[in-house]
């Protein structure tokens, strides 16, 4: 009889694919309340890498980390009407604690634009204090009808920045300054992600914002996810709670606003971008664990040499598990390194040790060949770079391969409903079929020129919408 496959294949069942993966690589599982999710030790690994080094890039744009309530007053929300409107039906609300009701109800935080610009209305009084530019790592609830863990959860964690400029110019530069040279730089760099950068249209953008730009990536079932958002708020929030400046000039001036975030979500598309059947393919950048050393049998000189060459990877400054379970099969921990896309194994038995050499298996291209034991610390930097690299390269391939040109609706209908991409002339589609694609559960993703940059405006000559079927 032939063995069941550990995960559902992906073109059997995509969805239960990824949900097979998640629970069978240990990344979360689900939280007792609709919508909430356990984020287990491994997945959280994933999340302490990402933040760490997205929040090093962060700071290198002068901005600093602050931390703000997770309860707002309900009448913050309503000073900013196209913003509430925009939350309204994810809000959760607190109405009583300490056993009474309590005075005015609060929100348990969407977004944080209402709370923070409260303070920045405090804090900004002269041309001297800006910009002020303020990031903060939190959890936030959108109460979400259709959960699925990691892509929409009713909580999750997340970064949002939120600054505040003396001109136009500086906010716009800011907020795309952010787009390119943190968010687009780390899913590319490290996450391996091939992320199109694009501008949102008016039916897309974030509520209370002129200009949204986003990153849109393709799943490996050709759908798309949006991976982070950077947002231009012109005046809209300085208006509302009178965040205002004494220019150079002696003029009260409003500042200018941006705001931007990337959530967990990323995790989920690193499962849905980089997964195979076989489980998790985690680029080496990222790995929690780069490389994990497997001794076959408990065999003490097997044993011995397992650490020997642990302690000789971490010397080369590889991220590197010793796994000497040898009272647990050595095939079922193999497998189980497999689904967890640990990018390099390195598998040692008696047999190995009498010959000089390791069992070099690499999850990214698959494969497995003997190394000389001595050779592993100056080979394995080289490897998990190359590997990086096709990650990344393996996934542009499969965006260029499934996104169709196209002149009319039905035409992108087509190609966003059998598993792809459209790009389609934006002079052609405009909003009216922006909205014949929604009633086909298909939208415009993004904007972008025809060399495919990031347009300056909406109604630039020559934009073409990328167009898809999105998580």
């Amino acid at each position: 009889m032939a063995k069941t496959p550990v995960l559902t294949p992906q073109a059997e069942d995509f969805p239960r694919w990824y949900q097979d993966i998640v629970a069978k690589a240990e990344l979360a599982d689900n939280g007792p309340v609709r919508g909430t999710m356990v984020i287990r030790p491994y997945g959280y690994g994933l999340w302490e890498r990402m933040q760490q080094d997205m929040d090093a890039r962060i700071k290198e744009t002068g901005t600093q980390n602050a931390y703000f309530p997770l309860l707002i007053p309900q009448s913050y929300l309503h000073k900013e009407a196209e913003h509430v409107e925009g939350f309204a039906p994810e809000l959760a609300v607190v109405t009583h604690g300490g056993g009474k009701e309590l005075e005015e109800p609060a929100v348990v935080r969407p977004t944080s634009e209402m709370i923070i610009n409260e303070y920045f209305a405090k804090w900004v009084q002269s041309y001297r204090d800006l910009p002020l530019l303020i990031n903060q790592w939190a959890n936030v609830v959108r109460w979400e009808l259709r959960p699925r863990l990691f892509l929409r959860t009713t909580e999750f964690l997340w970064q949002e920045g939120h600054t505040a400029h003396a001109t136009y110019e500086e906010a716009r530069d800011f907020a795309a300054r952010i787009h390119r040279h943190v968010y687009a730089d780390f899913m590319r760099d490290v996450l391996a992600m091939d992320v199109v950068l694009g501008r949102k249209t008016a039916q897309e953008r974030f509520a209370g914002a002129i200009n949204t730009l986003t990153l849109e990536g393709m799943m490996g079932d050709g759908k798309a996810l949006q991976m982070g958002t950077s947002h231009e708020l012109g005046q809209n929030f300085a208006r509302a709670f009178h965040t205002q400046y004494l220019s150079k000039e002696g003029k009260q001036e409003l500042v200018w606003q941006t705001s931007w975030g990337s959530t967990t979500r990323m995790i989920g598309a690193l499962v849905m971008m980089h997964g195979d059947d076989n489980g998790l393919r985690i680029p080496p950048r990222l790995a929690p664990i780069q490389v994990v050393v497997l001794a076959i049998k408990g065999d003490d000189a097997v044993l011995a040499k397992v650490h020997e060459i642990g302690d000789a990877l971490k010397a080369a400054g590889i991220r590197v598990h010793v796994d000497d379970r040898t009272d647990t099969p050595f095939g079922r921990r193999a497998v189980d390194w497999e689904l967890k896309g640990v990018p390099v194994r390195v598998e040692i038995g008696p047999r190995d040790l009498e010959n000089g050499t390791a069992m070099l298996a690499r999850r990214i291209p698959g494969g497995k060949e003997p190394v000389a034991v001595e050779a592993l610390a100056a080979l394995l930097p080289t490897v998990l770079e190359e590997d990086q690299a096709l990650l990344l390269k393996q996934a542009r391939e499969r965006r260029e391969s499934r996104t169709t040109d196209v002149t009319t609706v039905d035409e992108a209908v087509e190609a966003a409903t059998s598993g792809g991409w459209a790009r389609i002339p934006w002079a052609t589609l405009g909003e009216a079929g922006e909205a014949e694609l929604a009633e086909h559960s298909v939208s415009v993703r993004c904007l972008v020129t025809e060399d495919g940059a990031v347009p300056d405006a909406d109604d630039a000559t020559g934009n073409v919408a990328v167009v898809a079927r999105a998580y």
